[in-house]
């Protein structure tokens, strides 16, 4: 049984080796030359002006999470898609359904301002 398995083990060994090795050859022969310039931390362009723990307003991890559960939801269509002229009819209707939930809760999103910017 562990036969099966030693490809797969011996792919991760060498991808964890090679990914090591290249990792080492960087820090080895790679320079070094540490300037304040360097160090200083950079966001956007300029200085940074706050802490670096200060809260983001809750509309940004609100369009983060409706963004993650939308295109989560559209990737299932993929797998539909491609075996299509097997699964027939009945399997057209399970989508359209399926669609239309997802467009009443876009919809919903939408009209309750989450999608908003200001």
């Amino acid at each position: 049984m562990i036969a099966e398995y030693w490809p797969v083990l011996l792919f991760i060994a060498v991808a964890a080796g090679l990914g090591l090795v290249l990792l080492a050859v960087g820090m080895l022969a790679g320079p070094r030359r540490p300037e304040s310039e360097k160090l200083s931390p950079y966001e956007c362009g300029f200085e940074a002006f706050e802490d670096a723990r200060a809260r983001f307003d809750v509309r940004y991890y609100l369009l983060a999470i409706l963004f993650i559960i939308f295109d989560l939801e559209i990737a299932f269509l993929f797998p539909w898609a491609v075996v299509f002229k097997q699964i027939g009819i009945v399997a057209l209707v399970e989508m359209a359904l399926f669609l239309l939930l997802l467009v009443i809760g876009f919809a919903y999103v939408w009209k309750k301002g989450a999608l908003e910017w200001e």
